[in-house]
């Protein structure tokens, strides 16, 4: 396979550690949609706890993947956006997507149906 690298790299475990947790990859696609306010990510998200949001948003902000912006507004307003190293994960949720229609099974709307 062309550029495969066959020996262990840490960079690469690290970055699939990252963008693999659960509903990481979903938070980033539709953080890719723009800018975002915590209620609508929850919102958009279907099953996720908004412990869990939190979390996984900490975790992208300690990585320098999401930036929260606050606004001092009344009330206050706190905004998620990617930065640019963020911005730069759009062609790999586009392919995970892409390949995802290709070879994954259609999953029903309601799968207890």
């Amino acid at each position: 396979m062309p550029g495969y690298e066959p020996d262990f790299c840490p960079r690469y475990h690290s970055s699939i550690e990252l963008i693999g947790k659960r509903w990481t990859g979903v938070i980033l696609r539709e953080l890719l949609r723009g800018a975002s306010r915590f209620s609508q990510l929850s919102n958009a998200i279907p099953d996720i706890t908004d412990k869990l949001l939190a979390e996984r948003l900490k975790e992208l902000e300690a990585a320098g993947v999401v930036e929260r912006r606050i606004y001092p507004e009344t009330p206050v307003r706190i905004e998620y956006v990617l930065t640019e190293k963020g911005r730069d994960l759009e062609g790999v949720v586009r392919e995970v997507s892409r390949w995802a229609e290709h070879w994954l099974p259609p999953v029903p709307a309601n799968p207890e149906a």
